[in-house]
């Protein structure tokens, strides 16, 4: 058996890597053994040896996680920091590299905190596609993609962007963090990025209940050299984290897709409400870069997240976010269940204000990962909420 090439997404989220064992398991055991058995010395009984360089819950979490976004190689991550990590190590000392401007705040830490420590040099800019070819240094290894932009959800001609990168320098990595779309909406790879990766604590478990990072690549050089760095920096996640973690994305179709259609409802809603300021969500007409979206998202589905500026200022939005009934002021996305945020005090209060403030993080925004819930309950509680802001 096994699958085919022709197999579509919801039938690979269910098979890829799910291997049936000696006892005829349909949903694979849990393997916790550190240690595997060899018959002489340097001779494993099967592939695995010691369980930081490979276990087989991880191994199938892998194989699912390359299968589900095209590629040939996946690996798995203590966590999303930790995949972004071991990423900007790989890179020489002395490398520059270029990053969106409008990025996850930990993401930003670790360009502007922790790579500059073994001399990565990061430029931001909001608009890639104009200010690459001047912002490309001799020494840039590495562009770095989140598309939509976490939290004003603009997104990147990713096609054209590699395009432009791979004519100044092919040797340039184009990594494209898809956290926020998942591989149900998007696949990176099959526009010629060398990796996309995830925080899969996110939409792929889809649970709120594990901490875990993935990344997958089409280059074998490239995984060759990060599964190097996984297993000597020992960033990996336990077997039962991986275990869970594959069980969520097997459901990730249903819960991306019905996220997605509660989420036009209510960003059409807000869009047309007079006491929002503006509204981002990439399922929207009114989207800048609607074309664009169209072209690279399932069915131009603008997925879960939404973010939108509340007119009353950061007052407004604090009495936004404590008055909703099933929204859940908490950080994080991506679960089944619906969470709000305000980033500029919250996931992207490290960066400076007038950074934050020129990539469009502003006091007044809100952010809204939708859940599972009824589509109509979810939007009469943000009009509940919106109504109690304004008093």
């Amino acid at each position: 058996m096994g699958l085919k090439d022709t197999d579509k997404f919801a039938t690979k989220a269910i098979h890829a890597g799910a291997h049936i064992d000696i006892h005829g398991s349909v949903i694979e055991p849990i393997s916790l053994s550190t240690t595997f058995k060899q018959s002489s010395p340097a001779a494993p009984l099967g592939e695995y040896e010691y369980s930081r360089s490979q276990n087989p819950n991880r191994k199938n979490l892998e194989d699912a996680i390359a299968s589900l976004e095209n590629g040939k190689y996946g690996l798995a991550f203590s966590s999303g920091s930790a995949t972004t990590a071991v990423i900007l190590q790989s890179l020489p000392q002395g490398s520059h590299a270029v990053s969106i401007g409008d990025v996850y705040g930990g993401t930003h830490r670790y360009f502007t905190k922790v790579a500059n420590a073994h001399g990565v040099e990061t430029s931001f800019t909001n608009d890639l596609i104009k200010d690459l070819p001047n912002l490309v240094k001799d020494n840039t290894k590495l562009v770095w993609i989140e598309s939509p932009t976490n939290p004003t959800l603009k997104v990147t001609d990713i096609a054209l962007v590699v395009d432009i990168v791979k004519k100044i320098n092919k040797e340039i990595l184009v990594v494209v963090d898809n956290t926020f779309l998942s591989p149900y909406l998007s696949n990176p790879l099959n526009f010629g990025v060398d990796i996309v990766v995830h925080s899969a604590t996110k939409y792929i478990n889809g649970h709120s209940d594990v901490v875990l990072g993935v990344l997958a690549t089409n280059d074998k050089a490239i995984y060759e050299r990060l599964q190097f760095l996984q297993n000597a920096i020992g960033a990996i996640p336990s077997p039962f984290d991986s275990w869970l973690t594959h069980r969520g994305l097997k459901t990730l179709h249903l819960r991306v897709r019905q996220a997605a259609l509660s989420a036009t409802k209510i960003a059409e809603f807000l869009a047309q409400d007079d006491r929002v300021i503006a509204v981002n969500y990439p399922g929207l007409d009114s989207h800048p870069n609607r074309d664009v979206v169209k072209k690279q998202h399932r069915d131009g589905l603008g997925g879960g997240m939404i973010s939108f500026r509340i007119k009353g200022g950061a007052d407004a939005a604090a009495k936004f976010t404590t008055s909703t009934r099933l929204f859940t002021l908490a950080e994080s996305l991506g679960g089944i269940e619906s969470l709000l945020e305000v980033p500029a005090v919250m996931t992207h209060g490290g960066i400076p204000k007038e950074q934050r403030e020129a990539s469009g993080v502003f006091d007044d925004l809100i952010r809204l990962s939708i859940g599972i819930e009824d589509s109509d309950d979810l939007l009469d509680d943000v009009k509940k909420a919106l109504a109690a802001s304004s008093q």
